[in-house]
């Protein structure tokens, strides 16, 4: 369905959310009420999903978030399904709290455990939870332990832009490959944080300069937003265009394939749960007629 609206035939990754709910309320989260909704994806569903995009995108990877992933109970079942039947690229993106004792279990099927981490000790823990820190560090050590590559993500924001650097640094210590950077959309719990938001876009080239001299070792991805000069030119996500780097989909079903789409109901197309397949429902203000751009990642 996708190919026959838009033309793309190919999605190189599936960001699955398994569910909303959380045992965080994250000031910045851009699902906000909808954590409290009980929304989720069955094993049976996941797993017809993730089939059907490999088999009709080509889709070679996923990313399992929530919500908070392993607070799924059948998370150990999708994981397993995902690298043995699908052999697809495997990947977590969670807060890391508490989340050992499962980690061990899903251990061999797993590529890359990505944290979520606001800055270094009580800025992430005033932004996300406290104790949230701590817990995060506890899981980058266990998956150290046990072999499992890890990066982080965090959202740029006025209280944490410079614990970038910082936080890289701690990153680095601990083993991390990867830490990604992403700009603050002001969507979900973030519209009700308006101190969050950085209103000196200078601010963003300070930090670019400090990436570029700073000689980290750990590999840094910035959203390309995160700019002086805002957002760069970009089509939508469906425009001449025959692959895309991601799909998301939401523990409705929702389809979203721009970053910047995403919390905002702008969905184009659907998984249809109990039909098992991708449907087609436009409206006015969904990303394709909108051409909502993609967001760009590149290498600080």
């Amino acid at each position: 369905m996708i190919t026959e609206v838009t033309g793309i035939r190919t999605v190189r990754m599936l960001y699955l959310q398994l569910l909303y709910r959380c045992n965080f309320a994250c000031q910045h989260c851009f699902h906000g009420e909808r954590l409290q909704h009980l929304d989720a994806f069955t094993l049976e569903e996941a797993v017809t999903l993730m089939r059907l995009m490999h088999k009709e995108y080509g889709t070679e990877a996923v990313n399992l978030l929530g919500g908070e992933p392993f607070l799924h109970k059948d998370l150990p079942e999708v994981v397993r399904y995902a690298k043995q039947e699908l052999d697809l690229h495997v990947e977590i993106c969670t807060n890391g709290y508490r989340i050992e004792r499962r980690l061990t279990e899903i251990a061999p099927y797993l590529d890359l455990l990505r944290i979520s981490l606001e800055g270094n000790g009580a800025t992430n823990d005033a932004i996300r939870r406290y104790g949230s820190y701590q817990g995060a560090l506890s899981a980058l050590n266990h998956a150290r332990d046990l072999g499992i590559p890890t990066g982080a993500t965090m959202t740029v924001n006025a209280r944490n832009i410079d614990e970038v650097l910082p936080l890289a640094r701690t990153l680095q210590d601990y083993g991390a490959r990867q830490l990604k950077l992403h700009r603050l959309r002001p969507v979900g719990n973030a519209a009700h944080h308006p101190e969050l938001r950085i209103s000196d876009t200078t601010a963003y080239a300070r930090l670019r300069e400090q990436l570029r001299t700073s000689h980290l070792a750990i590999e840094v991805i910035v959203d390309e937003d995160l700019s002086e000069e805002g957002t760069p030119e970009s089509r939508g996500p469906a425009a001449s265009t025959v692959s895309i780097p991601r799909i998301e989909a939401d523990p409705r079903g929702g389809l979203t394939m721009s970053c910047k789409a995403v919390g905002k109901d702008a969905h184009a197309f659907w998984y249809d749960k109990q039909a098992g397949h991708i449907v087609h429902r436009p409206s006015a203000t969904d990303e394709i007629v909108l051409a909502v751009p993609g967001v760009l990642y590149a290498r600080a």
